[in-house]
């Protein structure tokens, strides 16, 4: 009997998904297995959608053949808080298993590798491919998107400081990447910004960068580059933006801090023309670099490689520049380790 799997994608976009799922597709069909694709991530197995084919379709090698270049994901994506109810996980165990499904790729991050692990306690082997930009998943070295998020950054970084080195103007530029500081870490060192601020680094202090942007400024360097990561303002020592900023803008009681707002800051403390840049969504609809590829490649293969012979409960991974699989929950086990030399090198000079 012809077996048959699935494949999702769920969280948020990341570039490399729609080759994974193309990868899956071909490495399905050498197999000689069909491919169930579910749609809107774990939605479309809780059958959120009155329309079956908004939850799910038949994927043919035909159909995605050609999506691997793509942004975005072809399957849709979204966030799914049923799914965290027992009531929806068992649902949707009972749905794979009642259209013969006997594995399910899923291609995420930390909370799509959660909900797999859930329907493997259920009885539905599952493989996690890391599909994140946020390359917050420690136990491996990179994930699908991250080296495509970190080009799609350096690129700008490097055209903000062509134009930051014409008019003489230092600039606060935020990046994405959660609560891990492995974009902002990476872009700083790709383009020799001078300040890096992330959110692994609790407490910082306003007071400490603009001191730090003085001295540079002091020593002639008039286009310094402030690189932060979005989830750095949570950590951040407690500023009263309100009571800084309003003799010189409009501001209102409570307003949190944000690149533009703290470029407006060292404007007044450093005395010079900051310039607030956030990148955004372009670090995930981008077409994914080569490194990208290679993985959602390498990754596609082994998670139909492994369900093809029965092995589920899995997380695909790199280690030591190499594709590896482990336990799945040991992986959701593994905790981050910052790299502090790293920091202090790109906030040394």
């Amino acid at each position: 009997m012809q077996k048959k799997i699935a494949v999702l994608t769920s969280g948020g976009d990341s570039p490399g998904m729609n080759a994974a799922v193309m990868e899956v597709a071909r490495a399905a069909a050498k197999a000689n297995m069909r491919l169930v694709g579910i749609k809107h991530g774990f939605n479309g197995l809780i059958g959120k959608f009155p329309k079956a084919s908004d939850n799910y379709t038949i994927l043919s090698l035909d159909t995605v053949l050609d999506i691997a270049d793509l942004p975005g994901t072809y399957l849709r994506t979204a966030r799914s808080p049923e799914f965290f109810e027992l009531e929806y996980q068992q649902k949707a165990a009972d749905f794979l298993k009642g259209i013969g499904v006997c594995g399910l790729v899923v291609i995420g991050g930390d909370g799509s590798y959660q909900g797999a692990q859930k329907l493997v306690e259920l009885g539905v082997p599952c493989v996690g491919i890391p599909g994140t930009i946020d390359n917050d998943l420690e136990y491996s070295e990179t994930s699908l998107g991250f080296d495509t998020a970190v080009n799609v950054c350096m690129e700008a970084v490097r055209s903000i400081r062509a134009t930051s080195r014409s008019h003489d103007r230092p600039a606060v530029v935020e990046v994405m990447g959660r609560n891990c500081g492995d974009i902002a870490m990476s872009t700083a060192m790709s383009t020799a910004s001078e300040v890096v601020v992330v959110p692994e680094v609790e407490g910082w202090e306003v007071d400490q960068v603009a001191a730090r942007l003085s001295s540079l400024i002091a020593r002639g360097n008039t286009r310094a580059t402030i690189v932060v990561a979005e989830g750095a303002w949570k950590v951040m020592k407690p500023f009263d933006v309100y009571e800084f900023l309003k003799p010189y803008k409009q501001v209102f009681p409570g307003e949190p801090m944000n690149a533009y707002r703290f470029a407006s800051i060292l404007k007044r403390m450093c005395g010079a023309e900051v310039r607030a840049n956030v990148i955004g969504y372009t670090q995930r609809g981008h077409e994914p670099t080569a490194q990208d590829a290679v993985f959602a490649f390498e990754a596609g293969n082994m998670a139909v490689e492994l369900l093809k012979n029965g092995v589920g409960n899995q997380a695909i991974g790199v280690r030591l520049g190499r594709t590896f699989h482990m336990d799945l929950v040991k992986a959701l086990d593994v905790k981050p380790v910052f790299n502090q030399h790293q920091f202090d090198l790109i906030n040394s000079l």
